[in-house]
């Protein structure tokens, strides 16, 4: 028997070894020629077809699925509705969650002091946020100090480290500790309103000091020596935000005029003693409700490590469904009390119009197809999630049930009508996952949940996605 010399022998074996990587096997979920080939045949360019095929291929999709039943339907008029004056806006920054926070205390203010209007310092709070933020990371840094980078964990940190985003317990965590000030002691940069740059590169400056104390962790180093290097660390992050936003002020001079036209005394206030005296609100009075339809309802939740302040819970809430967020909200509202919460900012909403209805945008008209997901299976599998926090300040009511609700946003005048939203009840049960209300409003059965031991779930989760 002839046998091929060894170098022929490798050649065929290669030669055979592509073919099989050039034309895969049927049964092996490639996509295979003869698939492709029957792709192209089974499509069918018909007269619908080609005339939406015109249509998107030359314009704007989103316009052509515009649903206009809806917008015949639509109208702003509501029956119930709260003196909310002035619209903010965060512009080019995550921050709706510290806007919202701020903007549900606002109206208790401007009521108080009978004031045309007033705006607290996002940017002062912003401030303390991402300090409190970079020391939370390098502590956590020093404590999975060994720990493989690889780990899901440690990913999920190294991806969140300096996020713009946040909860109310984070409002409520910075006020107890930083207080606030009025928006003219420490008003809006560059910076604080577009928030990219700054971000990435402070980011950068926290991983190059994580990795120099997980080095002294695994050195052996004493946690004097590891705490006094993470404090020269804080020192440079603190500067570079001086840099970005201004130093915050220990203490400032401030008064103002009311309505009328009366100016108050002038008085020294630390940020601290301005909340408490100024203000005045009893942050302790609201309880985090949150509709997740992936967990058993009437359970308490926690959110490891998901927080802003080192020495601070983290953040938790109670479960329950969406027909019990609604009612709270609309007691609350009836009250003349403004309500945060938290949705999917970017399902189902017409920017230019200020209009939250499900299908306002029919894509399944325009494509055909079925896009139906239920909302436990879109937080599964991350096609809606809680993205962006605003305040309800008003309810449209026919027969005793909210058919509409008012939205107060953050992305300025220029955005829905005149940066207002109006949110349909539908809507609502689709893609709002959270409430922030007074306990007063809330039945004891439901405060008895947060009584409970929490049930931890991983930072990961989606309804933690208002963080990042």
């Amino acid at each position: 028997m002839t046998r091929l010399p060894m170098r022929a022998a490798a050649l065929a074996a290669l030669f055979v070894l592509s073919l099989l990587v050039t034309f895969p096997r049927a049964d092996d979920g490639s996509l295979t020629p003869e698939m492709l080939k029957d792709l192209r045949s089974g499509f069918k360019m018909d007269p619908a077809t080609r005339a939406m095929y015109n249509a998107i291929t030359g314009g704007d999709v989103s316009a052509l699925a515009v649903n206009r039943d809806i917008l015949q339907r639509h109208n702003n008029v509501f029956s119930n509705k709260l003196k909310a004056k002035g619209i903010t806006n965060q512009k080019s920054s995550g921050r709706c969650w510290l806007f919202a926070g701020l903007n549900v205390m606002r109206p208790a203010v401007i009521e108080k002091y009978k004031l045309d209007g007033f705006e607290f310092s996002q940017s002062y709070m912003a401030f303390y946020d991402k300090l409190e933020k970079a020391n939370c990371f390098l502590e956590q840094m020093i404590e999975l100090g060994k720990t493989d980078p690889m780990d899901r964990e440690m990913e999920w940190l190294f991806k969140n480290s300096f996020t713009d985003g946040g909860w109310w317990e984070y409002v409520v965590a910075l006020i107890d500790k930083h207080g606030v000030v009025p928006q003219q002691v420490m008003p809006e940069t560059n910076s604080s309103e577009n928030t990219r740059v700054m971000n990435l590169v402070i980011q950068r400056r926290m991983k190059v000091d994580a990795l120099r104390l997980r080095e002294l962790v695994k050195q052996g180093k004493s946690p004097e020596e590891i705490r006094s290097a993470k404090k020269a660390m804080m020192a440079e992050i603190y500067r570079m935000l001086v840099m970005n936003y201004g130093q915050p002020p220990a203490e400032f001079a401030w008064r103002y005029v009311d309505k009328d036209g009366k100016v108050s005394e002038m008085k020294t206030y630390t940020p601290q003693s301005f909340y408490k005296e100024f203000v005045g609100v009893d942050l302790n009075q609201y309880v985090d409700l949150c509709d997740d339809p992936t967990q058993q309802y009437g359970k308490h939740y926690r959110l490891r490590r998901v927080k802003d302040i080192q020495e601070y819970p983290e953040v938790n809430y109670a479960n329950v469904p969406a027909k019990t967020l609604k009612e709270l909200a609309l007691k609350s509202l009836l009250d003349n009390e403004p309500v945060l919460f938290s949705a999917d900012a970017s399902a189902d909403m017409d920017r230019t119009k200020g209009i939250m209805a499900n299908e306002i945008f029919d894509y399944r008209s325009i494509y055909g197809v079925d896009l139906g997901l239920s909302k436990a299976d879109r937080l599964l599998y991350r096609e809606g999630f809680p993205n962006h926090a605003m305040v309800f300040i008003g309810v449209d009511i026919k027969d005793g049930k909210p058919v509409k609700w008012l939205v107060e946003n953050s992305w300025g005048k220029e955005k829905g009508d005149g940066g207002l939203w109006t949110m349909y009840d539908s809507w609502f049960d689709e893609h709002v996952y959270s409430i922030i209300v007074k306990k007063a409003y809330v039945p004891n059965d439901i405060l008895q949940i947060l009584k409970q031991d929490s049930i931890e779930l991983p930072p990961w989760h989606p309804m933690n996605a208002l963080f990042r």
